[in-house]
């Protein structure tokens, strides 16, 4: 009995202290934790991308991704390159992406249309344009670094059962698409579980549902995303079909070579 007692004083105590390292968390070591999620070096995807008008309308896509890490390497975060396989009308259209750690430079983004067999950059006001007919913009596309924006714990809040963080984000740049998002964590898993999108009117534009949350090599991963646009009454359902992580990637793939090409041999 006495070891019994001591056992249960030890565990209360335990989560005791987890509890208060919880509390002192701010905003931004809770998107920190969100970011740093999983020792992730390289990942591909293979989704199913459907899109929904306001008429309930819909349009099928197949997608792949390819994203790596680069820590940092020559001041580069990530590269991501990203394809469209169904359709046929559409395949080989492609998206390329390199994100940077220098929260003032801008990522650049590179979009190949075969029609047109010519490869465009997108820079300026185009990156807040809508990809290929869904509710993500060219900038919603690419990664981001947790000090692009400022981010504020304003609690916790129950989200479809779950005990979640609730974080508002603020950009850096002030000529962001976005005034502020609202993002609803799992604490443990140290996922987003909801963001809201806010218009430059504080007005909410846009929310986006993440689902169906399986482990997948010991790294706790969404499978299903749904985003509403209130603003166009228009919804992009995502769901992944494959995914893995830490598989070998040649940096060869994230070029604009291999984007024009249309497939990563």
């Amino acid at each position: 009995m006495k070891r019994i007692g001591t056992m249960f004083v030890i565990g209360l105590v335990t989560v005791i202290i987890a509890q208060t390292a919880y509390a002192q968390l701010s905003g931004r070591d809770i998107m920190l934790k969100v970011d740093e999620r999983g020792e992730v070096k390289t990942e591909y995807n293979k989704t199913k991308m459907t899109l929904i008008n306001k008429k309930g309308k819909t349009r099928v896509r197949d997608v792949v991704r390819y994203e790596k890490s680069y820590d940092g390497e020559k001041g580069i975060d990530s590269k991501s390159l990203i394809f469209f396989e169904y359709p046929s009308d559409i395949r080989g259209t492609g998206l390329l992406l390199w994100s940077y750690v220098d929260v003032g430079k801008e990522d650049d983004r590179w979009l190949y249309l075969p029609a047109l067999k010519k490869i465009r950059r997108i820079a300026g006001e185009s990156k807040n344009d809508y990809f290929m007919g869904t509710d993500f913009t060219y900038d919603d596309m690419g990664g981001r670094n947790v000090d692009d924006d400022t981010h504020k714990l304003l609690g916790k809040e129950i989200l479809d059962g779950v005990e979640c963080y609730k974080i508002e984000s603020v950009p850096v740049d002030k000529d962001d698409q976005y005034s502020k998002k609202i993002a609803w964590v799992i604490p443990d898993k140290w996922i987003t579980a909801k963001v809201e999108f806010y218009d430059k009117n504080e007005k909410l534009q846009k929310a986006l549902t993440i689902s169906d949350i399986r482990k997948v090599d010991k790294i706790w991963t969404p499978h299903l995303l749904f985003m509403d646009n209130l603003r166009k009454k228009h919804q992009t359902k995502i769901e992944i079909i494959e995914v893995r992580f830490n598989s070998e990637m040649k940096d060869q793939i994230f070029t604009t070579t291999t984007l024009q090409r249309g497939r990563v041999q």
